[in-house]
């Protein structure tokens, strides 16, 4: 017997139920078939090939084992099944089983990816839908993923923000503080020092994953497939290759998008952005990633992620991108949207802390990791402003570093004036960080006031770095000219003498944001001369689109 339905309230948001028109017009897109009492029709773990729509009879939606599944929801006449895995084409986290005989309306994914793309009405009711389903799955814990671990190990964070990010719930077990930790890894024959420890599905047991081991041990990059040559390939999914994707997308090209870690780049680590055209009251990197992921998949564009490009091919049409893990993905035109890093400290032993006291992002992640501690934020820009504010609300005080004598030439102005009025933020102005000193874990940080030279050592265990920004173009491996800084020069940026060195071939100059090579486009923080701004890179990745149809056309 299945305990009572893990959801029980915003029913008529969560599982709508369509009036009589709105399953009239669902129904051609699908194939009308009689499902019999305890059928199960798709489960947990594998990829549903369709969304279901009752006609008559009723759905189960269930959790846990076989002998004793949780009951999520229980689906009527006009209810539909699905969430977000489905635009991905990910696997199920759910099983869904019928409760008596009846008849669905069977929708396969590529039908509903064109329903949703024609019928707005349609679109948004099972959009609205789908994104719901999965917030309340992240509240609800209901996921095929359980993370054994410490906080005390750097590993743990670099897994939660990797599974945060992707939007993908998980449960966690506290080594240090759950009485059930050593019990589970009893169970499945690990040992402590084995941490951190991820169970995918009940089954698999990783012992300190790569991002690239959990994506294909959970699904993540099945439904690609990166032998087909496409119209676009995106490479990095911040907020500019988003929106290359969203608007390529839209307008009918076969898009890839190819993502080293998670969507959304440096914008991604933010905790809240409140200047960007729209939102009024600010949101959140991760939050906003997740919906241009969602809108880009809606029109059909695909995305690989945890796979890192390695390689572009500067002569081969169509153009070839090798990855880590996928061998080459061909593609008649590409867009560079790989972003920019955070500088590094220079401090001696600094990848000794990176993960256990210092980081690069400031999210709800990192935020409970310092409650009620002293922690310094290093950076002049509104990354660290905003990195401030917001950890100012957990932290009892925080430290802004900046090399530089102030703000006023780095900082929008609301930023400013909330740290200046903010009695837990205190402004280290021309000073830096000089060293880190801790055993397994960061716990003193000296700083040094430029002027006076005066080191100070205080007590602290977390140090969140959001200065400078380096170009992530290494792996162009000299394909592509890029400027003294190694950003990649783009449009009227290519003089004369730099397309006679690259042996530029058409007798017209590169278009707006196009490279050094036909068909290659730079877009975001890594292009030279770029504004550092979410805005402009959204921006830049839209107004790439419009050239790359004129280079398809060509």
């Amino acid at each position: 017997m299945s305990t009572p339905p893990l959801v029980t309230g915003r029913l008529e948001d969560i599982f709508p139920a369509l009036t009589a028109d709105q399953m009239a017009r669902m129904t051609p897109h699908g194939n009308r078939r009689r499902v019999a009492r305890d059928e199960v029709l798709f489960s947990a773990g594998g990829a549903p090939a369709s969304i279901y729509l009752v006609v008559s009879g009723s759905l189960r939606i269930e959790r846990g084992s076989e002998g004793s599944p949780q009951t999520v929801s229980i689906l009527g006449p006009g209810q539909f099944t699905g969430e977000i895995n489905m635009l991905a084409g990910r696997r199920a986290l759910v099983t869904l089983r019928a409760i008596e005989d009846g008849e669905v309306i069977e929708v396969p994914r590529e039908n509903l990816l064109g329903l949703v793309q024609t019928d707005s009405d349609l679109s948004d009711v099972i959009m609205r839908a789908f994104l719901l389903r999965r917030a309340e799955l992240v509240a609800q814990g209901v996921s095929d993923v359980v993370l054994v671990a410490s906080d005390y190990c750097s590993a743990t964070l670099r897994i939660k923000e990797f599974l945060t990010r992707n939007g993908h719930p998980y449960a966690y077990v506290d080594l240090e503080r759950d009485a059930t930790a050593q019990e589970l890894l009893e169970r499945f024959g690990v040992d402590p020092k084995d941490v951190p420890v991820l169970i995918c599905r009940g089954t698999t047991v990783l012992r300190n994953p790569s991002n690239g081991e959990i994506a294909d041990c959970l699904g993540f990059n099945e439904a690609v497939d990166p032998a087909r040559t496409r119209d676009v390939v995106v490479i990095g999914a911040g907020p500019s290759g988003l929106a290359a994707a969203v608007y390529a997308a839209s307008e009918g090209l076969d898009v890839l998008v190819v993502e080293t870690e998670a969507p959304g780049g440096q914008a991604g680590a933010s905790s809240k952005i409140e200047n960007y055209l729209g939102f009024p009251t600010g949101i959140s990197g991760q939050e906003l990633a997740a919906r241009a992921i969602t809108q880009a998949e809606k029109f059909g564009a695909e995305m690989l992620v945890a796979r890192s490009a390695a390689h572009l091919s500067c002569t081969a049409r169509p153009y070839r991108i090798r990855t880590e893990r996928d061998g080459e993905i061909a593609s008649r035109a590409v867009v560079i949207a790989t972003g920019a890093r955070y500088r590094k400290l220079e401090v001696e032993n600094l990848a000794r802390f990176e993960g256990a006291g210092v980081y690069y992002g400031a999210t709800a992640v990192e935020a409970p990791l310092c409650r009620g501690e002293e922690i310094v934020v290093v950076g002049g820009g509104n990354s660290a402003g905003q990195a401030a504010v917001f950890l100012a609300n957990s932290a009892s005080r925080v430290h802004l570093v900046v090399r530089g004598p102030g703000l006023s030439e780095t900082m929008s102005r609301y930023l400013i004036r909330r740290i200046e009025d903010n009695p837990a933020i205190v402004l280290h102005a021309n000073t830096e960080v000089v060293a880190l000193e801790g055993t397994n874990r960061l716990e003193r940080v000296s700083l040094r006031h430029k002027p006076t030279g005066e080191v100070t050592t205080h007590p602290i265990r977390h140090v969140f770095t959001m200065a400078g920004a380096m170009p992530s173009t290494a792996w162009l491996d000299g394909c592509l000219l890029v400027d003294d800084h190694g950003f990649v020069k783009t449009g009227p940026d290519l003089l004369k003498e730099d397309l006679a060195a690259a042996k530029w071939p058409l007798a017209r100059a590169p278009y707006l944001l196009e490279t050094s090579r036909p068909g290659v486009f730079a877009v975001g923080d890594v292009r030279s001369g770029s504004v550092k701004r979410v805005a402009s890179a959204v921006g830049e990745g839209s107004i790439a689109v419009s050239f790359i149809h004129r280079y398809l056309a060509e």
